[in-house]
């Protein structure tokens, strides 16, 4: 009962300089969770008979962790260094190692020693990815992993609740979501972050959000999605991932203008998180009806048509997958 009256009071004031306390009080409060969810077909009828309740007994507001106020510049984070910064993913070997001292077996053959044979399969080339890290474009961030492992887990972590092949797939995610989360943080939070990166920190920390990884990444996210509409407020996927997060936390009001504005501007998944807020919001038929016009404008979308199966044979989540394929997920170097 308290959970609700705190939830109801946020959304009925909320503002943008409101989102980040809203963010951090629906993890806190639950609202981030399975729990809100299966709540959420009762949400109308339940509103009326919880606005009336007592609020003396309110749970007492939780503290946003604080943020400096002169945080460092992209420049004073990479005084000093000369090529494009990147994360340490997987021990991967980025520059060319030389040893004066050692032989090459396959061109100088040595007395007694055989020479070795090799062969290399399965070669794949991934073309690096410098990311402008300031407004300026002057410093470049080496974003080629990153995107790469955003492009990968994305399906299934990008919404709430996060589905994953095995629970292996779903760990070694949390554990680079987290990684590489904390590692973009200075980068993003500095007053002359670029939209580019800011957009990166916000899909990581929203990513982080639905795995659980902590509260603080909830405010991080709904911070650097924040940022990203000051510093582009037309741009799709920035609308898109803030209205996504606001109405799966609970916000379907608030979060679906957002949405609204994404798909008018001819972002397709915002029309289907449009979907899903119609089937927790109690209008299915709404929900249907969107997919269907929706999947009339991409017949070939795979997708759209698995979303109407699963509401038309009862379900309520349209973003779970049954697809069992490994993920490509290695391990985040410990070095």
């Amino acid at each position: 009962m308290i959970g609700k009256i705190s939830y109801l009071a946020f959304i009925k004031d909320i503002n943008m300089k409101k989102l980040t306390v809203l963010a951090l009080s629906l993890t806190l409060l639950g609202f981030g969770s399975a729990q809100a969810h299966a709540q959420a077909k009762n949400t109308k009828a339940k509103t009326t008979k919880t606005a009336k309740t007592p609020a003396k007994k309110a749970a007492p507001k939780a503290k946003a962790p604080a943020v400096s106020e002169a945080a460092p510049t992209v420049e004073q984070l990479t005084a000093g260094v000369s090529t494009p910064q990147s994360p340490k993913m997987r021990s991967e070997i980025t520059t060319t190692i030389i040893n004066n001292n050692a032989a090459d077996l396959l061109r100088s053959p040595v007395k007694g020693l055989p020479t070795p044979a090799v062969s290399v399969s399965d070669v794949e080339n991934v073309p690096t990815v410098h990311t402008p890290a300031n407004k300026a474009g002057t410093i470049l961030l080496d974003t080629t992993l990153m995107d790469e492992f955003i492009a990968v887990v994305s399906p299934n972590a990008r919404h709430y609740p996060p589905s994953f092949p095995n629970a292996t797939a779903e760990y070694l995610s949390t554990q680079n979501v987290k990684h590489l989360a904390d590692w973009i943080e200075p980068y993003a939070s500095a007053p002359d972050a670029s939209f580019d990166v800011v957009l990166r920190a916000a899909k990581l920390n929203g990513i982080a959000r639905n795995l659980n990884v902590g509260a603080e990444y909830s405010v991080r996210a709904s911070n650097h999605m924040q940022k990203a509409l000051r510093l582009n407020p037309k741009h799709p996927e920035a609308n898109f991932l803030l209205g996504m997060m606001i109405s799966e936390a609970g916000g379907f009001n608030e979060g679906k203008k957002y949405l609204e504005k994404a798909a008018s501007l001819g972002y397709t998944e915002a029309e289907q998180s449009l979907a899903q807020s119609d089937l927790l919001t109690d209008n299915k038929q709404g929900a249907l009806n969107r997919l269907r016009q929706l999947q009339a404008q991409h017949p070939n979308n795979t997708q759209i048509a698995e979303q109407l199966r699963i509401i038309e044979e009862g379900g309520y989540y349209i973003w779970r997958s049954n697809d069992k394929t490994p993920l490509n997920i290695k391990p985040v170097s410990q070095e």
